[in-house]
C-alpha cells in the first residue's frame, strides 16, 4: 500500500518537525491539557447554575431543600475554580512570565476565587435587572423564565457578567474562553474586558459584537448585527498593533442602537438618551439627546411581466 510506505518514510521526519516548531513557538499546550477548556466550560455552566438555584437543573431538584443543595454545590464549585485559576496561572508564570518556580500561585489563586464567588450574589443582581430589561422591551416576552431558559442575548450576557467579574482579577485564558464559547453559541460576541451597566438588552442578537475597551452605560438597547468596535490599530515601531489602548466607543445612560449600526474608535462617545438608527456608520461623537439615521433610501417599485 502507497500509503504505508510514505508513513514509514515520512512520519517520524514530519513529527520531529513539527514538535520542534511546537517547542520554539509561544504556543503552551501544558495550559490546556491540565486545564481543559471542556473543564473550564464545566465551571461556567456550574455557575450559571449557582447564580439562578433550580433554573437550569437537568433534573428533578428538591425545592424545599434547595438553601441545602445550593450550599453543597456553591463549596464544590468553588473549589473547582480554584483548581482551574491554579493551573492556568502556574503555567501562565512558567511559560509566559519564564518563572517556573513560582510559588504565589496558589494563594493568589484562592484570594481570586473568594473575592469571584463572593460577587455571585451581585452578579445575580445585575442578571435580574438584565432579564427585567428584556422583558419590558420585548413585547414578545412572556415571562422571565422564557428569557433565561431560551433567549440567547441572555445567555451571552450572563457569560460575560461572569467573565467580565473573573477577568478583573487578570486571570489569564479563562474569561476568553467563557464569551468565545457563548459567541459560538449565540452568534454575539461580547469581549469579557467591556464595561456594561446595568438593564442592558440585546434585542435577537445575531452578529452583534462589543469590544474589548468599549464602555455601555445603563438601560442600554442594542438590536441584531450592531458592531461597537475599533478603527485601524495604532502600530509601534516595529508595525506591531499597540495593545492596551482605548479603541473602542463609549456608549451613554438609555441610549438604543438599532439593526446593522457600527459605531467605531475609542474616542466616539453617544451621548446619553441618543437613538442611533439602522445601518448608520458613525466614527465621531454625538451629543446627549441626539437621534442619527441614514436618508431614507427611495424604493424602485415595477410591474410584474405578465
Amino acid at each position: 500500500m502507497k500509503l504505508d510506505k510514505w508513513l514509514k518514510d515520512n512520519s517520524g521526519i514530519l513529527s520531529e518537525e513539527i514538535c520542534n516548531i511546537n517547542n520554539s513557538n509561544s504556543v503552551n499546550n501544558n495550559c490546556l491539557n491540565q486545564t481543559s477548556k471542556d473543564e473550564i466550560l464545566k465551571v461556567l455552566n456550574d455557575l450559571r447554575s449557582l447564580i439562578f438555584p433550580g433554573i437550569f437543573e437537568k433534573q428533578g431538584m428538591d425545592h424545599d431543600n434547595l438553601l441545602t443543595i445550593t450550599d453543597s454545590r456553591f463549596k464544590k464549585v468553588s473549589l473547582n475554580l480554584y483548581y482551574i485559576i491554579e493551573n492556568v496561572l502556574v503555567e501562565h508564570c512558567k511559560y509566559m512570565c519564564k518563572k517556573p518556580d513560582c510559588d504565589e500561585c496558589g494563594s493568589r489563586a484562592e484570594e481570586c476565587t473568594i473575592a469571584i464567588m463572593g460577587n455571585l450574589p451581585e452578579i445575580r443582581r445585575k442578571l435580574e435587572m438584565d432579564v427585567e430589561a428584556a422583558y419590558d422591551g420585548d413585547p414578545a416576552a412572556k415571562s422571565f423564565e422564557e428569557i433565561i431558559l431560551s433567549y440567547p442575548a441572555f445567555q451571552a450576557i450572563s457569560v460575560y457578567r461572569i467573565a467580565n467579574t473573573i477577568s478583573r482579577y487578570d486571570i489569564p485564558l479563562i474569561p476568553r474562553i467563557m464569551t468565545e464559547y457563548a459567541h459560538e453559541k449565540t452568534g454575539i460576541d461580547i469581549h469579557p474586558g467591556a464595561t456594561i451597566g446595568n438593564r442592558f438588552f440585546i434585542d435577537h442578537g445575531t452578529g452583534v459584537v462589543i469590544g474589548q475597551t468599549c464602555t455601555i452605560g445603563k438601560n442600554v438597547k442594542v438590536y441584531q448585527s450592531v458592531t461597537l468596535g475599533a478603527r485601524s490599530f495604532p502600530v509601534d515601531a516595529e508595525g506591531n498593533p499597540i495593545k492596551d489602548i482605548k479603541r473602542h466607543p463609549d456608549i451613554g445612560d438609555n441610549v438604543v442602537i438599532y439593526a446593522g449600526a457600527t459605531i467605531l474608535g475609542g474616542d466616539t462617545v453617544i451621548g446619553n438618551n441618543s437613538v442611533i438608527g439602522g445601518n448608520v456608520w458613525l466614527t465621531h461623537s454625538i451629543d446627549a439627546n441626539t437621534r442619527v439615521f441614514n436618508t431614507q433610501p427611495s424604493p424602485i417599485e415595477k410591474t410584474n411581466n405578465k
